[in-house]
């Protein structure tokens, strides 16, 4: 039997994926608490084979869970469900050495077969999901522009960044303004987030 720990704090939701999970002859769902927060202590408590998260608003929580899941219970594999993911969120969350992504209008049946996949030992990513973090623009931006690009994401003033990277005032401008342009963006704050979206930064 695979052992599963399904986190989910809608008790409607939780209801019905373990009601999709234990339909499956060689899964068990274990007992949890909704609560995130208490993730490694019932997967320490419990063993499980693989801890199914639903990250619906807890994105960062929920990689930061897998990686210290990982580390104080290596035998243990994260699956996450995810409502809606950018290729950046995904890269980041391979590194947090999470085993499995799945989309949340995935079909039924992927869910159990993400599970056993994972239990598995291999890594299992949602096709849909690989399908977008492939598809995703290629960076068109320089490494300079990156560099004037987040420094001004973190909120730091054109002046600031003209001084930390030795330029003049008006080629950091000329910067974000290629950046917005390569970007197609309206303005500095659109550029952030479409390179933000894209997995540029």
């Amino acid at each position: 039997m695979i052992r599963v720990l399904l986190v989910e704090e809608a008790d409607l939701v939780r209801g019905a994926l373990a009601a999709l999970l234990t339909r499956e002859k060689d899964i068990e769902v274990v007992p949890a608490s909704p609560e995130h927060s208490q993730t490694v202590v019932q997967a320490l408590s419990y063993r499980p084979d693989v801890v199914v998260i639903d990250i619906d608003g807890e994105e960062d929580h929920a990689l930061g869970t897998s990686l210290e899941l990982a580390t104080r219970l290596p035998e243990c594999r994260t699956l996450l469900v995810v409502g809606s993911a950018t290729p950046e969120y995904l890269r980041r969350a391979l590194a947090r050495r999470v085993a499995g992504l799945i989309g949340r209008n995935s079909p039924c049946d992927t869910l159990p077969q993400g599970v056993r996949k994972v239990a598995a030992g291999e890594r299992f990513i949602d096709p849909a999901l690989a399908l977008l973090a492939l598809s995703s623009a290629e960076n068109p931006l320089t490494g300079r522009e990156l560099e004037v690009l987040r420094l001004a994401a973190d909120g730091t003033p054109t002046r600031e960044i003209a001084d930390r990277l030795s330029l003049s005032v008006g080629t950091v401008r000329n910067h974000l303004n290629a950046v917005s342009r390569k970007a197609g963006a309206r303005n500095r704050i659109d550029a952030i987030r479409i390179a933000r979206e894209s997995g540029w930064l």
